[in-house]
C-alpha cells in the first residue's frame, strides 16, 4: 500500500511540473512537448537531486521505479504507434527528386560525421564489452534522427504544413524515421546476439518474416477495419481493442526476436489504412491519455537517468560540444545544401534544414535504448540528452529567423 501511495505521489509531481514547464515553455512560442522533456531532467539529479536530494531520494527511490518504468513503456508502444500513422510515404513520390535528395542527404551527413567522430569516442568513453562496431553504428543512427511527432507539432502550429518547406520536411523527416529505426533494429540484434538464446540468422530471418507479414497480410486484413469504421461511422471500443492487441502482438513479436518492442509497434502504425477520420479519431483516443499522462512519466525518468554533473571536465565539455556541433552540421548543414542544389530558395533551404535539425521525443527514445543495452555509458547518455535538447530548443527560434510568417507560400497541389 505504501509503494501505491508513493506511485500516486510521483505520477502527480510529474503531471505537475510536466504541466508548469510545458505551459512555460509555450510562452516562449516553444511546443509544450519541449518543456515536458526538460520538465523531466529537471526532476532528475541535474535539479531536484542537487538542490533538495533528501527530497529526490524520498520521491523517487531507485527501488520504486519499476512501477514508473512499466507505465511509461506502455505509453511508448502506444506513442510508436502514433508514429507510424502520422506516416505518409506516398507523399515522397508527389514531392519528386528535391523530397528524395534530402532525405538522403539528412540520414547520410550526420550518420557518417556521427559514426567517424565514434571512432574516437570508443576507447574513451566505452569499454571493451560494447563492440566498436553496435557503438559505431549506434551513434551514428542517434545523429540521424528526426523527430516526426515534434516537427509536425510546430509545423502545425505555424500553420506550414500545407507550404512546399513543410511538405518536403515532414516527408523526410518520415524517410528518417523509417531509416533510422530499421538501422537500429539492425544494431539491437547485433548487440543481443550474444545474450540472446537465439542464433543471429534466426533472428535476421524472423524479423524480414515478419515485415513481410505485416506489410502484406496483415496491412490487408486491418482493411477490414476501415470497412467496419465507415459502416459504423465511429471508433467502437472493440475497433480500438482489436488495434491495441495488433499494437501489443507486434511489439512481443519483436522483442521475443530480440529487437526491440516499440518497432514492433511503429510497424503497426506504419501498416494501418490511411482513412484520414479514422486516423484522426484513433489518434485523438490515445493521444489524450499518451501524450497528458504516459510521456511526461517517460520524460521523467530519462531525467532520472541522466545528469550533467556526469558532464565533468574539460575533456567531457568538448566531447559534449563537439557532438552537438556535428550533429547540427550533419543534420541541418546537410539539408540545407540539399534542399538548395534541388532547386529551393536559400530561404526554403535554410528552413528545412532547421526543421530536419529537430531531434526531440525520438531521440530520447533511442538514446535510453542504447543505455539499456549497454551501448552508451551513464555519462555519454547524458551529453546526447544535452545534444537533444540543444538541438531541439534552437528550432523555433531559428525558423522563426530563416523563415518568417511572410515567406510562407501554399503549395500548389
Amino acid at each position: 500500500m505504501a509503494s501505491f501511495k508513493l506511485l500516486i505521489l510521483q505520477i502527480g509531481t510529474i503531471l505537475i511540473v510536466a504541466r508548469l514547464v510545458g505551459w512555460l515553455f509555450g510562452k516562449f512560442h516553444q511546443p509544450r512537448v519541449v518543456g515536458e522533456m526538460v520538465a523531466g531532467i529537471l526532476l532528475g539529479p541535474s535539479l531536484l537531486g542537487w538542490l533538495a536530494p533528501e527530497i529526490s531520494a524520498t520521491l523517487f527511490p531507485p527501488q520504486s521505479l519499476g512501477h514508473l518504468n512499466s507505465l511509461s513503456q506502455v505509453g511508448l508502444l502506444i506513442f510508436m504507434f502514433l508514429v507510424g500513422l502520422e506516416l505518409d510515404l506516398r507523399q515522397l513520390r508527389e514531392l519528386g527528386r528535391a523530397a528524395v535528395m534530402t532525405s538522403q542527404v539528412s540520414i547520410i551527413a550526420p550518420f557518417i560525421l556521427g559514426s567517424s567522430f565514434a571512432l574516437y569516442l570508443y576507447p574513451r568513453l566505452s569499454d571493451p564489452s560494447v563492440s566498436a562496431a553496435g557503438f559505431v553504428l549506434f551513434m551514428g543512427a542517434a545523429m540521424s534522427v528526426t523527430a516526426f511527432p515534434v516537427l509536425a507539432r510546430i509545423l502545425t502550429e505555424r500553420n506550414m504544413l500545407r507550404t512546399r518547406v513543410g511538405s518536403v520536411a515532414i516527408t523526410c523527416a518520415a524517410v528518417d524515421d523509417v531509416t533510422a529505426w530499421c538501422i537500429l533494429a539492425g544494431i539491437t540484434v547485433i548487440v543481443r546476439s550474444s545474450s540472446l538464446d537465439l542464433p543471429v540468422w534466426f533472428t535476421m530471418g524472423g524479423l524480414v518474416a515478419f515485415v513481410l507479414v505485416m506489410v502484406f497480410v496483415v496491412r490487408r486484413a486491418l482493411r477490414k477495419l476501415e470497412a467496419a469504421y465507415e459502416r459504423r461511422g465511429h471508433l467502437t471500443q472493440d475497433l480500438i481493442a482489436i488495434i491495441l492487441l495488433v499494437v501489443l502482438a507486434s511489439g512481443w513479436i519483436t522483442e521475443s526476436l530480440g529487437v526491440h518492442a516499440l518497432f514492433g509497434a511503429f510497424l503497426a502504425g506504419v501498416v494501418m489504412p490511411r482513412h484520414d477520420e479514422l486516423s484522426e479519431e484513433l489518434s485523438g483516443k490515445f493521444e489524450a491519455l499518451v501524450v497528458v499522462l504516459l510521456l511526461p512519466i517517460y520524460f521523467a525518468l530519462t531525467g532520472l537517468r541522466s545528469s550533467v554533473f556526469l558532464i565533468s571536465g574539460a575533456s567531457m565539455w568538448f566531447y559534449a560540444a563537439a557532438i552537438i556541433v556535428l550533429a547540427v552540421v550533419g543534420k541541418l548543414g546537410g539539408s540545407l545544401l540539399s534542399a538548395r542544389l534541388n532547386g529551393m530558395s536559400w530561404r526554403e533551404s535554410a528552413a528545412i534544414g532547421v526543421l530536419m535539425n529537430t531531434r526531440g521525443l525520438v531521440e530520447l527514445v533511442i538514446l535510453n535504448i542504447g543505455l539499456d543495452l549497454g551501448i552508451l555509458s551513464p555519462a555519454l547518455f547524458s551529453i546526447m540528452v544535452v545534444m537533444a535538447l540543444v538541438t531541439t530548443l534552437m528550432t523555433t527560434p531559428l525558423l522563426r529567423w530563416v523563415y518568417p510568417d511572410t515567406a510562407k507560400i501554399p503549395t500548389t497541389h
